[in-house]
């Protein structure tokens, strides 16, 4: 065993290298204070014989780092041949010897000045080492110029001492001089956004990095573009604390320049045990930055390299996930998959540790994420964390994650789609479906549906203006995912009413349309609506319906929502145990269909259509009118003054009454109210001139007085009202009407969303409504409603809590409110009722005639011209 001595060892320095709480320091001797620049004390070595005894121990200054280095970056260190210990510098005792592997020279290309070295080994705080030549290695075999490079850290805030931070970005400092490899062209954008979040990162500045010794400027990959990610660790380690890491990444970074000659510190990135992840070789966390750390592989790859030996141990929980982290990051900016393969062209003839050959200027696939040894003969990262990388393949978030389509048109991350409002989006990844939990739809970073993770496809309606668009993953370990976004511009242009002849399309007492069930609590029932019943299978953007709860068995509500969309907290009916109750519905249609949720007991559900909406420029626009009041059986308003009789019709002149044009009227928007009932039956309204169909409208028991707000088709000027048992009064309200004018206006979907609630102060003041008072709700402006052009708003309007009975009616803030009224009901009961109310003022006023009273307020969509 040759020994190996040093030449100019310096001496200890006792108690004064202690700090003022009572702490060993890397520093200068004696009493100094404030930042300490890292530093490399260089000892050279000579040989002392042969033999098995070794050198007496040699006192140093105080150092955390070591490494053995030569003047010939060629020469060659037999493997294993150079040892070496420490002493701790608390406790006097000497460490176990060492094995120092020797690390490759030309790592950062072939430069002026590179030494050989052996790669360096953390020892904690240190003040005395030794070196020998182990095995039968002969002293004359080892190369010139050999020292013992011990690196004391410093100090973080050394950095910005006497200015030797640069106060450029990293990024835009100037370019290396060093002709190989060419530095590329310093990026003056961000980097590309990535599908994987960004870690929390400790930069530069905040380890300490000393940027005096990086004056060359980072390079970048040539193809500016990362295909792979090596997986590495530090080596040989004595046992450290998380709190001593941005030292050990200061001690590498000074060993690297200092002593090895290379440009910066070689890699890219860097994890500690405790997951913290440290910015590596500088240019940018978010570039494509070329380390030096796989030799053959760095101009298409990055690293990622864990402090500590892991030789016979694993690495952390914590370490792991870093790992994970930040590989999917990097990888997920060039749309890399983690758990995939990926092809590399060698820049070097060499073979890897498991000796397979590799041919300078050839390709070979490699694992997308990859250990150091799979593309060099090293031990690298360790024989217990090499293995740990293949669970670590399945731990990032969904790869490959990317917008595909746009309502069926094929997208590209940045792409740009316009719409009418209803949009749906597809999406693929490369990360199996058993692996994601749920995918979620962003519109400007909210969530607006939720899928399973074996979807491929979400819709949603949009409000007017352009939107970002995404998709989220979560994966079954937690991990997230995101999109890049496509841009989605909604212009409602032209999007005209279609009425049709009342018609059933759904029925759960029968399976129409659905299965034959009742729909059980906190369950959803999907009805296809696009295509069906003469409505067209594209372009329709809403339909309207008049939806009946029937024979329910607990107290409950019903929300209709646009099916492939999450349900909002908007409700449409509301009904007690054994109640049957209407309500008209306009609802958006986003993929052809539309969904009924309940939320307890069990309940039928019908579903009348009475027309839709369409972008496609035919239909009518709307005309704001009234409220006025055009029919009352009572006072022979309109109609002959009597009750209408069991399986009777009464006919309603429309067109030319009161304002309305004789000609060019398509449908007609009325309140319509059943009061005095005898018997239990159900009104129908329809087209006078047509024949009724089985649809209903109002659903009542003897005794009720109900409303119900319906939209009926004009044929020959009139509408037709037949009341099924008993005798009934009817009165009838017209708020506005669909004409083939010009001048009218065009729906927008949005929604449903809730815009008031008295309950909880949302839209105004938290109390209930007086009898004799008003409420006035602002919509204009609110919720990506538009400030101006707003015609009329329609509003599905819920009284609740009622302490008498009372009606409550729906008007135009700023107008004087007529007779006409929008709910009718009892003491304790709670009614909903869809209302087409004009905008003035840009608000909306509600009076509660009795008693006091909660209301609730969703808005399913808005007229404007």
């Amino acid at each position: 065993m040759a020994v190996l001595g040093f030449q100019g060892a310096a001496n200890g320095f006792g108690s004064d290298s202690l700090d003022d709480k009572g702490l060993q320091r890397y520093s200068a001797p004696g009493k100094a204070r404030g930042p300490v620049e890292g530093k490399v004390h260089k000892l050279a070595l000579k040989p002392k014989g042969t033999g098995k005894t070794v050198l007496s121990q040699q006192d140093t200054k105080p150092f955390g780092l070591l490494g053995v280095s030569w003047t010939d970056p060629a020469a060659q260190v037999k493997e294993g041949a150079i040892e070496a210990r420490t002493r701790n510098a608390k406790t006097g005792k000497w460490s176990a010897w060492v094995t120092l592997e020797q690390a490759k020279a030309t790592l950062d290309g072939k430069r002026p000045g590179l030494r050989g070295a052996t790669e360096p080994v953390w020892v904690g705080l240190s003040d005395g080492a030794e070196v020998r030549l182990g095995g039968d290695t002969a002293a004359t075999a080892l190369p010139a110029g050999l020292e013992l490079n011990l690196v004391d850290p410093g100090s973080a805030s050394a950095a910005t001492k006497k200015g030797a931070l640069n106060a450029e970005p990293a990024a835009f400092a100037a370019p290396a001089v060093d002709p190989a490899p060419t530095p590329a062209q310093p990026p003056t954008v961000p980097g590309p956004a990535s599908t994987a979040p960004k870690p929390e990162i400790v930069s530069r500045v905040a380890w300490g990095a000393d940027e005096s010794l990086n004056n060359e400027g980072p390079v970048y990959l040539p193809g500016a573009k990362i295909k792979a990610a090596f997986v590495h660790h530090t080596a040989a380690s004595a046992p450290y604390e998380c709190s001593e890491s941005a030292a050990i990444v200061r001690g590498l970074h000074v060993y690297h320049v200092q002593t090895n000659g290379w440009r910066d510190l070689g890699y890219n990135f860097l994890v500690d045990k405790c997951g913290t992840v440290f910015e590596g070789r500088q240019g940018g966390v978010d570039q494509p930055v070329m380390g030096a750390h796989a030799f053959g592989w760095n101009s298409e790859s990055t690293s990622v390299s864990v402090l500590g030996d892991y030789t016979s141990a694993g690495a952390s929980a914590a370490a792991l996930d870093a790992i994970s982290r930040v590989a999917a990051y990097k990888l997920g900016q060039y749309d890399a998959d983690m758990s995939g393969t990926t092809t590399l062209r060698a820049g070097a003839s060499q073979k890897n540790y498991f000796g397979k050959d590799f041919v300078e200027g050839q390709s070979y696939e490699f694992k997308t994420l990859s250990g150091h040894r799979d593309g060099f003969n090293t031990q690298c990262p360790g024989n217990s964390l090499y293995p740990q990388l293949e669970a670590l393949r399945q731990s990032g978030p969904a790869a490959r994650l990317k917008v595909s389509s746009v309502n069926g048109a094929p997208a590209q991350p940045g792409s740009s789609f316009q719409t009418p409002g209803p949009v749906s989006l597809g999406w693929e990844t490369s990360t199996a479906s058993t692996l994601v939990s749920k995918f979620e739809l962003l519109v400007d970073d909210k969530v607006v549906a939720t899928t399973a993770g074996t979807a491929r496809t979400a819709s949603t309606t949009l409000a007017l203006g352009s939107h970002q668009l995404q998709v989220r993953a979560t994966t079954t370990n937690g991990k997230v995912a995101t999109s890049l976004p496509v841009t989605v511009v909604a212009e409602v242009k032209d999007v005209k009413f279609v009425p049709v002849t009342p018609k059933r399309l759904m029925d759960t007492r029968e399976g129409l349309g659905v299965p034959q069930a009742k729909v059980g609590g906190g369950s959803s029932v999907t009805l296809p609506v696009a295509g069906v019943g003469g409505i067209p299978a594209g372009d329709v953007t809403a339909v309207v319906l008049n939806v009946t709860a029937t024979n329910p068995t607990a107290s409950s509500y019903v929300s209709v929502y646009p099916s492939g969309t999450i349900r909002s907290s908007a409700s449409n009916l509301n009904f007690s145990a054994g109640q049957t109750i209407p309500n008209l519905v306009v609802v958006p249609v986003v993929d052809g269909k539309v969904s009924f949720y309940n939320n307890a007991g069990t309940v039928d559900l019908i579903a009348d259509i009475t027309g839709y909406f369409t972008s496609s420029g035919t239909g009518a626009t709307h005309t704001n009118f009234g409220p006025k009041r055009l029919m009352d059986t009572r006072e022979g308003l309109g109609v002959p003054q009597a009750k209408v009789g069991g399986g009777s019709v009464i006919t309603l002149p429309v067109a030319g009454t009161d304002g309305i044009p004789e000609t060019g009227v398509k449908a007609v928007v009325l309140n319509v109210t059943a009061t005095n009932p005898t018997a239990t039956s159900y009104v129908s309204v329809f087209p006078s001139g047509t024949a009724r169909t089985s649809a209903s409208n109002l659903n009542f028991s003897a005794g009720q007085t109900i409303p119900n707000l319906v939209v009926v088709p004009v044929v020959d000027g009139k509408v037709s009202f037949y009341n099924n048992a008993g005798t009934v009064d009817l009165i009838a309200d017209i708020t506005g009407y669909f004409s083939d004018s010009t001048l009218g206006s065009t729906h927008t979907n949005i929604g449903p969303k809730r815009l008031m609630d008295t309950r909880e102060g949302l839209g105004v003041p938290q109390a209930k409504v007086g009898g004799g008072q008003v409420v006035t709700l602002p919509v204009a402006g609110v919720e990506g409603i538009p400030e101006t052009g707003v015609k009329a708003v329609v509003l599905n309007v819920t009284a609740t809590n009622p302490t008498a009975s009372s009606y409550v009616s729906v008007f135009p803030s700023g107008t004087t409110r007529t007779s006409a009224s929008n709910l009718n009901f009892s003491a304790g009961q709670t009614i909903p009722n869809l209302v087409i109310v004009p905008v003035v003022d840009g608000k909306v006023s509600f009076y509660n005639n009795a008693g006091t009273v909660d209301l609730i307020a969703d808005i399913t969509g808005y007229f404007s011209k």
